[in-house]
């Protein structure tokens, strides 16, 4: 699990929008841009806007979470965004190459498979699931768990 400390700044009928309170990951090694435990906060960093999160427990705002993702729910999500355009790219210029129609054309069917494997991602794909829990006290303070 990635998790991130995350504070409520509305609460709206079970779903909180949450806000990043500290910066993810340790910047302390020169993989920091790589780092998958950084992720989910580079994630919220980069929003200006607060992100939803399903919260079952009893929150109001300015109270703190901590949300967490599966990297497995990450991993398929990167896969069917960056997998499936790339391979319906190089089947659309194949296919444009064994019928004779030139560059342009696999170009063309480079660009058609791109557009097509981005529409394909965007309507079957879904967001990883953000799990949301209280932060505990002893976290609260600064205090390793």
């Amino acid at each position: 699990m990635i998790e991130t400390r995350v504070r409520i700044v509305t609460m709206d009928y079970g779903i909180a929008w949450v806000e990043p309170t500290e910066q993810s990951g340790c910047g302390g090694c020169q993989a920091k841009s790589a780092c998958g435990v950084s992720g989910l906060g580079k994630y919220f960093s980069r929003r200006q806007r607060p992100v939803p999160v399903f919260c079952k427990t009893p929150a109001k705002a300015g109270d703190e979470l901590l949300v967490a993702v599966n990297e497995s729910e990450l991993l398929k999500a990167g896969l069917l965004v960056y997998l499936l355009p790339t391979v319906l790219a190089i089947a659309g210029a194949s296919l444009a190459a064994l019928k004779g129609w030139g560059d342009a054309g696999a170009v063309a069917g480079m660009a058609l498979g791109i557009a097509a494997g981005l529409l394909l991602a965007r309507f079957i794909g879904r967001a990883p699931y953000l799990k949301a829990r209280p932060l505990s006290h002893s976290i609260a303070q600064g205090e390793t768990p």
